[in-house]
């Protein structure tokens, strides 16, 4: 059997970065010679190539072209490999894992992200293991390394990989800074977890709908939040409702979906409505779906054809937006489309 090809894709972050020894600092160094630092990796039954970003950044400077520049490596590969595995920086790997799960819509082959809380070089790294594990999900799909009797490629997703645990990456959320269990998925089950063997839960992979992969090259990011917490004034309500460059506004509600119900608020929203924007109701809580209609605070909202987050995260429903606004459709169409799921990001 021919060894599987996988691309690593080198975006930044800490796990680009290396220690030397008896210096204070991180530096990053040349990842085209990151078999040479991670020795283990030449075990692996596999052919590994890699390939940087034009420019790594820090993952806090990720943007839109950042991510257009992604799709676009792996579309020019993607015949050539049989998985993709993108080092990134922690802070915003979820929103790239959510971007990229609509702009690359029906995979036949995983895409992994990942990345690391110490960089390599530090004794006690977890980039290593991050990076042979997802190295080994994404060639194992397939070799049919798992010992399993399904053919073909398994993983056919944007997957996040982090502290052992194997994630729909439009699923999750970073929820630590200095620990090592930085992710968690509060609202879809986990897709594979790694221990002394490597276990696949299949019944949670996402199962595209049509054969034909299909790229895009654009996103709108005509886009704001509104986060609605005691005391807010109208003021902030207003100036943030006013505003005359974004079409999609997303309000982080209380709960399930609940916002206060004062007149002033309700007709701010209603305005901005009349003014064909589009609000989108997301809960501020990591767990659970937002339910409008289940207590006063909310009924309005459904009056006023608020759409409905569902148990999407907030990562998911920027990204998502971003990209249902290319569409050009109407408010009708919009409502349906967001709140039907595209690539596993809501239930």
């Amino acid at each position: 059997m021919n060894k599987s090809k996988i691309l690593l894709v080198y975006t930044g972050g800490t796990i680009g970065m290396f220690k030397e020894a008896n210096q204070p600092y991180l530096r990053p160094f040349n990842f085209e010679n990151i078999l040479e630092k991670v020795k283990e990796i030449k075990l692996l039954n596999c052919h590994i190539e890699t390939i940087s970003i034009d420019n790594p950044i820090d993952s806090s400077n990720i943007c839109i072209d950042n991510w257009i520049e992604l799709v676009g490596i792996i579309k020019n590969n993607y015949n050539s490999f049989d998985g993709f595995v993108i080092l990134h920086g922690t802070d915003t790997m979820s929103y790239t894992a959510s971007a990229l799960s609509f702009l690359i819509q029906n995979l036949s082959k995983p895409v992994i992200l990942t990345g690391s809380q110490l960089p390599l070089g530090d004794l006690r790294t977890d980039a290593k293991e991050h990076l042979i594990s997802s190295i080994e999900l994404a060639r194992s799909v397939h070799d049919n390394s798992l010992n399993t009797n399904i053919q073909g490629n398994i993983i056919k997703e944007v997957c996040l990989y982090f502290n052992n645990k194997l994630y729909r990456g439009n699923r999750t959320t970073k929820v630590n800074s200095d620990q090592f269990k930085a992710y968690a998925s509060f609202n879809y089950p986990e897709l594979a977890k790694s221990g002394v063997d490597l276990k696949i839960n299949y019944n949670n992979l996402f199962k595209p709908s049509d054969k034909n992969t299909i790229f895009y090259d654009s996103l709108d990011d005509r886009i704001s939040l509104l986060k609605i917490f005691p005391g807010i004034s109208k003021k902030v309500v207003k100036h943030n409702l006013s505003d005359s460059y974004s079409k999609v506004i997303i309000i982080e509600s209380y709960g399930s979906g609940n916002v206060l119900n004062s007149e002033w608020f309700l007709n701010e929203i209603k305005s901005c409505i009349d003014r064909e924007k589009y609000i989108i109701n997301v809960s501020q809580c990591p767990k659970g779906s937002v339910k409008m209609g289940q207590y006063e605070s909310s009924i309005k909202l459904v009056e006023l054809g608020i759409i409905s987050g569902k148990d999407i995260t907030i990562e998911s429903a920027i990204c998502k937006s971003m990209f249902l606004l290319t569409k050009n459709v109407n408010f009708k169409t919009f409502k349906k489309m967001f709140e039907l799921s595209i690539s596993g990001e809501i239930s």
